[in-house]
């Protein structure tokens, strides 16, 4: 058999040569297409669960969240596990999927069980699904500074620009903000003021609620043009949340949130910060990337937005790398192939010595990157 092979190839040399061009030109295609991380991942084919239950201790968000969804989602078909984890306000599920699963239909087969399931839950809680990431997603770090600007000032930058531009590249699954102060308003009641208007905290909740949204109506018709009605009521001020009527006393006056505490803006509670080689807080994000991409080409496209939303940034206000997989990447790369070139001569000679003909050893020779290139294929 192996003689017959080496005859026909020996007689249709043309032929032969042509079909090792096609597996070439292959190989190099598929090296180029092929994913380049200096990581290996090795984590599970899982879908993260996160539900948000804002105060409640972890054995209530235990009973009431965690195991309701826990035990609805072992069902689901290629399931290998379900693990759960209970913490102050919040609770997280791992579906761990089997390796062959395909991750996006594993996720529309988890939230198709989430819709039943959230029926389960007390009322307005709603888990929602984690990002389409990995354990080693972790491809893009980067910190805003500026001069001038307060961590408030850079945090609500971060999460009302630079976060959102980012989202939108290619192959980022998302962009998660760390670092700074959440901006929020802050309404502090004085209990002696709600017991002697004999008002309680719940209806002070209600009155907010019911005061920040708009209204619609219907529409009116004038001189043949049709005029829309609408209440505007969102909060865009801190008088806005001051003037909020709560009540009205005995004689009928009306009870403003005024009179009940004072209204302020300020940064939330915080279990955590950012500090830059310890030289103060920071803020900040971490790219993740989608399961799957590239990690050399996302990080790539993300400098170059990073570069695009740097002229809207305000003056004084610059994004840093703080951490960056690409220079990981190319250092492991440019080693493989030094390592691979070194190899590939060493073999080369001991070929040459022992076969003491160059024609022969350079057909053995020439097979060796035929055969990496045949790897990627």
């Amino acid at each position: 058999m192996i003689e017959k092979i080496i005859e026909y190839s020996a007689r249709n040399r043309v032929i032969i040569l042509m079909m090792f061009g096609l597996i070439i030109a292959w190989g190099v295609w598929s090296v180029y297409k092929t994913p380049v991380d200096a990581i290996p991942d090795l984590s599970d084919n899982q879908v993260i669960v996160f539900t948000d239950y804002p105060g409640r201790s972890p054995q209530v968000v235990e009973d009431q969240v965690t195991y309701p969804l826990a035990v609805n989602l072992q069902g689901l078909p290629q399931v290998r596990a379900v693990r759960a984890s209970s913490a102050f306000g919040f609770s997280m599920i791992y579906v761990i999927f089997e390796d062959k699963a395909d991750i996006y239909w594993a996720r529309t087969r988890v939230l198709e069980r989430l819709n039943y399931a959230a029926s389960l839950l007390p009322p307005g809680v709603v888990p929602t699904l984690g990002p389409d990431g990995t354990g080693v997603g972790h491809v893009f770090w980067y910190t805003i500074e500026g001069k001038g600007y307060d961590l408030e000032q850079l945090r609500t930058l971060q999460d009302w620009f630079v976060r959102y531009q980012l989202n939108t590249v290619q192959g980022v699954a998302e962009v998660a903000s760390i670092g700074g102060l959440v901006r929020e308003y802050q309404i502090d009641l004085d209990p002696n003021k709600l017991f002697a208007y004999k008002i309680r905290t719940g209806k002070v909740m209600e009155a907010v609620k019911a005061a920040n949204k708009d209204v619609g109506g219907k529409l009116i018709e004038q001189a043949d043009a049709e005029y829309l009605i609408r209440g505007r009521g969102y909060v865009k001020s801190k008088a806005d949340l001051e003037n909020i009527v709560v009540g009205a006393d005995m004689r009928g006056t009306p009870i403003y949130l005024k009179n009940l505490g004072t209204v302020q803006m300020g940064g939330a509670i915080r279990r955590g910060m950012l500090d830059m080689n310890g030289e103060g807080e920071a803020v900040g994000g971490i790219v993740v990337m989608r399961y799957g991409e590239n990690a050399k080409d996302v990080i790539d496209r993300v400098k170059v937005k990073i570069k695009e939303l740097e002229k809207g940034l305000p003056p004084g206000v610059r994004i840093m790398v703080s951490y960056d997989r690409s220079d990981l990447i190319m250092r492991a790369v440019d080693t493989l192939k030094k390592n691979l070139l070194e190899e590939s001569v060493v073999v080369s000679l001991v070929i040459l010595v022992f076969l003491l003909h160059f024609q022969s050893a350079l057909v053995i020779v020439l097979t060796l990157p035929i055969s990496v290139l045949i790897a990627f294929i």
